[in-house]
């Protein structure tokens, strides 16, 4: 009887233990997705980073750093790394012997070229990024290599290997930027620089070394030479400068000299003008005193005989003498003449 119970009590008891085991399959299940909900209702954004949330798909960028919530299901969130990137134009491996054909070149003066670019761009607009193209980057580099061989193709061979390169860089740089404002795919570039530029032979490659250091030396003369020219302008202008302080010291002397010889001409014709004989005889003697200082004088007679020889400086005394007591006496009259002169004037008045 006990048995037949237990056998009929059998059932009920799976059925009580397959419930429980139900209800906790269920309760797990619960927690599992609850823990899954939880968890995707929250996202962090990095400072080097922004997020692209769309809601239905309807996208919105959310570019504030820090913990974000989403509904579940419902938005989804898609990270863009807006750090400055990068990627080469041109790049050749020549120790793997791999030859990239964008880097082969065209000038202007119908000369090939290897040129290498490397270009740095970062993302402005999370949403244009994403949604605007497929692939942004992809789209920058065609633009870039568009760009680089136009503006390659306008230059000479010379200006890129050499002096060109700076103006080539600015050029290619401007023209990229016009047209990534035009496409507005979320990106913008940064620099866009050459990273070489080599002939395609070895033969050419050398010729235009030597070319780039004969251009160096150039150079170094040229300064040179402006360092010599900077180092003797100023001596010359001292020079000059001392030439012309001693010329303009001459010139005045010899103005002074002048003034001086003219007063001295005027005053003795002033002195001419009143005793012409003995002005005459002045300058007469003076000027054999200059010219015959120690000559000995000979006196020949008038009938050929030379009867006196004396010497010219007691002859000049003597005359000297005479000359000054007759132009003294002279000199006296004339005062006394101009004192009776004043005389009979005062006494007409």
């Amino acid at each position: 009887m006990f048995r037949r119970n237990r056998q009929n009590n059998d059932p009920l008891d799976r059925k009580e233990s397959m419930r429980k085991g139900f209800g906790i399959i269920k309760a797990v299940l619960i927690v599992i997705i609850l823990f899954i909900l939880v968890s995707g209702s929250f996202y962090s954004i990095q400072e080097e980073e922004q997020a692209v949330v769309c809601t239905f798909g309807e996208p919105r960028a959310v570019t504030t750093p820090g913990l974000h919530f989403k509904i579940p299901l419902i938005q989804t969130v898609t990270k863009v790394n807006t750090t400055i990137q990068g990627f080469s134009i041109g790049y050749r491996d020549e120790e793997a012997g791999e030859d990239d054909e964008d880097a082969l070149m065209i000038t202007s003066d119908y000369n090939f070229i290897y040129v290498d670019f490397y270009a740095e761009y970062r993302v402005t607009d999370p949403v244009k990024a994403l949604y605007a193209s497929q692939d942004p980057e992809l789209v920058l580099k065609n633009i870039a290599q568009n760009c680089i061989r136009t503006t390659i193709g306008s230059y000479s061979v010379d200006s890129v290997l050499t002096t060109g390169k700076n103006e080539i860089q600015s050029n290619i740089k401007q023209m990229i930027l016009d047209k990534l404002e035009d496409y507005d795919i979320g990106i913008a570039l940064v620099n866009i620089t050459i990273q070489d530029a080599t002939p395609p032979t070895a033969e050419v490659e050398n010729a235009f070394k030597e070319v780039e250091t004969a251009k160096q030396g150039k150079e170094t003369a040229l300064n040179n030479a402006n360092k010599y020219r900077n180092e003797q302008i100023p001596n010359a202008e001292a020079e000059s400068d001392r030439i012309l302080q001693e010329a303009e010291a001459a010139k005045q002397e010899r103005i002074n000299e002048a003034n001086g010889q003219a007063a001295r001409f005027n005053s003795m014709y002033q002195e001419y003008i009143k005793f012409p004989d003995v002005t005459k005889k002045r300058m007469f003697y003076e000027t054999m005193e200059d010219v015959l200082p120690d000559i000995k004088l000979v006196i020949q007679g008038s009938d050929g005989t030379m009867s006196t020889m004396l010497p010219l400086d007691s002859f000049v005394t003597e005359n000297k003498s005479s000359i000054s007591d007759t132009a003294g006496k002279v000199n006296t009259d004339t005062k006394a003449d101009n004192v009776n002169s004043d005389a009979e004037t005062e006494e007409e008045e």
